[in-house]
């Protein structure tokens, strides 16, 4: 039991710490997204080099290694912890690669695909949110945030416990990761989306 988890929570930390913002926009000739904008590897920052399609690809590509090591590992084993393992995993090897020294992205798109992973349902709802707040306040942190918080209520409502947990647990990792886009929400000094960056 012990080794399987061991083998869960490899598996979904390197799938969660391939740096695909990084490399999208290396096979492009745009150099290291690190070096604009805020400096951050994941879709929001790879969107301020201009190109939406390596943006979008990055979002898909970042969703999609959180999805694949919960649903891999939970058809593996065949329960579920093992993939609840695997999907913290993943969000933690995105925002700590090994191969980027530790330093990568805030892990809101592999948060999603963690969820959808979950739970489809509370997956959507985590999107749905982003999405509506987004479209109100045209703020890509608050958005997620505002997902994150109450994404863990989502679970408890579709499923239980089980997946409520693990979500509010990486919740508290996404807070964790947007402090310094707290701060600057607070001073009223955060970018919009579409915005250049400041920070």
């Amino acid at each position: 039991m012990f080794s399987a988890l061991i083998i869960a929570g490899l598996v979904g930390y390197l799938c969660g710490s391939i740096p695909f913002g990084l490399l999208l926009t290396r096979f492009a000739g745009l150099g290291d997204v690190r070096s604009i904008g805020s400096g951050n590897i994941g879709a929001t920052n790879v969107l301020r080099t201009g190109h939406k399609g390596l943006a979008a690809g990055t979002l898909l590509c970042d969703i999609l290694k959180g999805f694949v090591p919960v649903l891999f590992i939970t058809h593996f084993y065949q329960l579920i912890p093992y993939g609840l393992v695997a999907g913290m995993a993943a969000l933690i090897g995105h925002m700590f690669p090994v191969w980027l020294k530790f330093k990568g992205g805030k892990g809101v798109a592999t948060y999603i695909g963690v969820a959808l992973g979950f739970n489809w349902p509370v997956g959507l709802c985590f999107i749905g949110l982003w999405i509506v707040c987004a479209y109100l306040f045209r703020y890509s942190s608050l958005s997620a945030l505002v997902a994150a918080l109450l994404t863990p209520l989502f679970a408890l409502a579709f499923s239980d416990y089980l997946i409520a947990i693990p979500l509010f647990l990486m919740s508290i990792f996404v807070f964790i990761r947007h402090k310094d886009n707290i701060e600057r929400l607070i001073a009223g000094k955060e970018d919009k989306i579409g915005q250049k960056s400041t920070a």
